[in-house]
């Protein structure tokens, strides 16, 4: 991106200062107070795990899909678009596994009646060694799972042994989710809720689709359930693509839209909701590529697209899935995490399929979903390449990424904390807002409301007359507006019809005219 070298400066300070980490209840704090994120029905006290997008939180979603949708789709000539229905025949989900087998380990505590995951609840033996050498297991702590879970185990064995006057050295502890902890164990771990032993039960399976029923009828017959991910569309679609879209191997298949998924515990604000949306590609390969290189080559792009909508490198990271946490049929899985607040957490995942899915719906619907090769003359079933994204973890990424709370000081020497989301361009929810000097200035206002007329045909774009230019100028910080242009008397007066662009993130500002302002803005938008 080119950037605008500054000809004078704001009223305030050329230099903000450096910020604190970003806090989590900052963050909310500004998504409810700036209509970016409410709680869904919160008149009525809230639903847990559902959220509702304000006015620029919509602008934001929308501003990211269609990103995702411009590059993956638009830009590229492998790949096409699909939109598939939330609710499909029950047999789908039979054939992909779900309805057996899409569930989480479950744990409830008999006392407080709480239901956590079992393996987002942490435990560890507390062992202490004795004079003699001889170490002992002398009870267990549990944690739920954090940022720092094993230093909240060792501080809670640590006060065990205080409390129980326990004399020996205590060894480090051993953190374990509680899968893995023994039958014999489950009666020794105390429960979050109580710090008492003996009221967990033993993990079980929890099957987190959202169960409905399709047609006047209410028995077994009309069970169907509202889609767990949006992949197994594109897969029950892949003939009907191959047939109609004049597509040859490699291509990809992609599709944004809603998900639902009963999480047991829905946590971190919409990082793990109960409805959601996904932005996913299904990139079909030949079953004799190069899967490997292919996957890498997916794993890049994707970096390579977070970072464009402005995901800085040094929050994200990789993690490759150990082969013994795979699912079977499964190559290979890279996730891309991103440094949150409240710790790394997967963002995108993409994963290496091979050629399961299609296998499995050929074989459940007795209907072949291979392709001819011409150059064997051969059919066979393609295998695949999985990028899959949350629309909600991507929003609260930039969310985070772009928030800072800045100590900034005026020509006079006074200092104020500034509110700014350094949002990208591309998917900042207003572009550009049109700020008049003066509101009783009928010329000054006749002339902000032409420009604000003429960007508005092409751009999101913001009028505000009200209060002093400083306040506007912050309200359009603290929503991540790339640019104000302010219509001030130099417009009117001086040859040339330049105006004012402040720039958000340094504040500094310079004249442009009209047309410098619409190349701006095409050139840093798109």
């Amino acid at each position: 991106m080119r950037h605008v070298s500054p000809a004078m400066s704001d009223a305030t300070t050329p230099a903000p200062a450096a910020t604190a980490p970003v806090s989590m209840d900052n963050l909310v704090a500004l998504a409810k107070r700036r209509g970016f994120i409410f709680q869904s029905s919160e008149i009525y006290g809230g639903f847990n795990g559902f959220f509702d997008y304000g006015p620029l939180g919509a602008e934001l979603k929308k501003n990211i899909r269609d990103c995702w949708w411009a590059d993956m789709v638009q830009r590229r000539d492998d790949v096409v678009g699909i939109e598939t229905s939330i609710i499909m025949h029950p047999k789908v989900w039979e054939a992909s596994g779900h309805v057996a087998g899409f569930s989480d380990p479950l744990v409830d505590c008999k006392v407080s009646k709480q239901r956590y995951r079992a393996d987002q609840l942490f435990f560890s033996p507390v062992v202490v060694t004795a004079a003699d050498g001889v170490a002992q297991t002398v009870g267990y702590v549990s944690a739920l799972e954090s940022e720092n879970t094993a230093g909240e185990l060792q501080t809670a064995a640590e006060s065990f042994k205080r409390k129980k006057a326990i004399q020996g050295t205590l060894c480090p502890v051993v953190a374990k989710d509680l899968t893995e902890a023994r039958e014999d164990e489950i009666a020794l771990i105390p429960s979050p809720a109580t710090g008492e032993p003996g009221s967990l039960t033993a993990p079980r399976a929890f099957n987190m689709m959202f169960q409905t029923n399709v047609g006047a009828m209410t028995d077994g017959s009309s069970v169907a359930y509202l889609r767990p991910e949006t992949a197994q569309g594109m897969f029950v679609d892949f003939k009907n693509v191959v047939d109609t879209g004049r597509v040859k191997l490699p291509f990809g298949i992609a599709q944004i839209g809603k998900s639902f998924r009963n999480e047991i515990t829905p946590r971190n604000f919409i990082f793990r909701s109960r409805e959601f949306e996904q932005m996913e590609m299904e990139y079909f390969i030949h079953e004799d590529a190069d899967w490997s290189k292919v996957h890498e080559e997916w794993i890049a792009w994707c970096e390579a697209w977070l970072k464009s909508i402005g995901l800085p490198d040094s929050h994200l990271s990789r993690y490759a899935h150990p082969k013994e946490k795979l699912a079977f049929y499964s190559r290979g899985t890279v996730d891309i995490m991103f440094k949150y607040p409240f710790g790394v957490q997967e963002l995108w995942g993409i994963a290496a399929r091979g050629s399961y899915d299609l296998t499995q719906h050929a074989n459940a619907s007795g209907k072949p979903q291979e392709v001819f090769d011409e150059a064997t003359k051969k059919k066979f079933v393609p295998h695949v390449i999985e990028p899959a994204v949350g629309v909600d973890r991507i929003f609260l990424a930039v969310l985070c990424a772009g928030y800072a709370e800045e100590a900034v000081t005026d020509e006079k020497g006074n200092t104020e904390t500034r509110t700014v989301l350094r949002l990208s361009p591309r998917i900042a929810p207003v572009k550009v807002a049109v700020l008049p000097l003066l509101k009783n200035k009928e010329v000054l206002v006749a002339r902000a409301q032409a420009l604000y007329k003429k960007l508005q045909r092409r751009y999101a774009v913001f009028y505000d007359e009200t209060a002093a230019i400083g306040r506007r100028y912050r309200r359009q910080d603290e929503i991540g507006t790339p640019w104000c242009v302010t219509i001030d008397f130099d417009t009117i007066e001086k040859p040339g019809d330049t105006f004012t662009l402040r720039d958000r993130d340094t504040m500094q500002q310079r004249r442009v005219t009209e047309a410098e302002l619409f190349a701006l803005l095409e050139e840093q938008v798109y």
